[in-house]
């Protein structure tokens, strides 16, 4: 989908690419600090069937990105390409977008339970070092992208054109119903299954509690339609939001639950 390919783009440009392939029988190195949430890079904060990245060295032999060939009956998979690269959450393998040697999107397990959890990379048998996570109940984090030095939320119309801050403009107009993409935002309704393509639309678990922050403003949560699986992309959420008419010109955006707030500075291209 044009969506999934400009979210994995996003993710893929945030490293170096071309970067030297790794010396062989060398194990994955990384740190704490290197394994960030996807959508906004920010360490420390993962959950359940969040797309994750991990940054460091000899990470895989080679580079391969997840294509449909890849998605066989449905079933993601755990290893991409020749890199036999592998990242594991406890003794359960983490489903694979993206493989280099210095850079993994995976996608944590999403029936893992919020609380620790040992995390490490397996590339040909050589284990790097077991990383201590905390998973919390949400992680999120609002997929974005950068124009003009300015971070602005990833988000469409109804009709699926993209929002965008400038010529040609897709801006937003208070009232209008805009899509925001997202990830870590925790259990759904029916719950997503471990190595399953979602395929059709799930809310968010009762108690959910999500609010979306328009300049630190929290929305009527009646002005979210729905908020839950974006159907056909793996831990991928999308919301419908309809925004409210006092709506100010490019707002910041962010999201809440469970305590967990996004990044601040992300905006939402709107022109009253």
């Amino acid at each position: 989908m044009p969506l999934a390919l400009l979210l994995l783009g996003l993710m893929v440009a945030r490293c170096g690419l071309g970067a030297e392939a790794p010396v062989p029988r060398v194990a994955p190195n990384y740190t704490a600090a290197s394994i960030v949430n996807s959508a906004d890079n920010l360490s420390g904060v993962l959950a359940p069937n969040t797309i994750g990245t991990i940054y460091g060295t000899n990470l895989a032999y080679g580079t391969a990105s997840l294509t449909p060939a890849d998605v066989q009956g449905g079933v993601l998979p755990i290893v991409l390409g020749d890199s036999e690269t592998q990242v594991f959450f406890g003794n359960y393998a983490a489903d694979l977008y993206y493989v280099s040697p210095t850079q993994i999107n995976f996608l944590v397990p999403p029936m893992m339970l919020p609380g620790p959890v040992s995390f490490r990379v397996v590339i040909d048998g050589l284990e790097g070092k077991a990383i201590q996570l905390t998973l919390g109940a949400a992680a999120p984090g609002l997929f974005a992208m950068l124009v003009k030095d300015v971070t602005y939320a990833i988000a469409t119309l109804v009709d699926g054109s993209l929002l965008t801050p400038s010529p040609p403009s897709s801006e937003a107009k208070p009232g209008v119903i805009v899509v925001l993409y997202a990830t870590g935002l925790g259990a759904t309704t029916p719950p997503a299954i471990y190595g399953q393509l979602p395929t059709a639309a799930a809310p968010l678990a009762p108690g959910a509690n999500l609010e979306v922050l328009l300049n630190g403003v929290a929305v009527e949560s009646s002005a979210i339609g729905y908020a839950g699986v974006a159907p056909d992309n793996a831990g991928l959420y999308q919301i419908n939001l309809t925004l409210p008419k006092s709506t100010a010109s490019n707002p910041e955006i962010r999201l809440r639950m469970h305590g967990v707030s996004s990044i601040p500075g992300v905006h939402l291209p709107v022109s009253p």
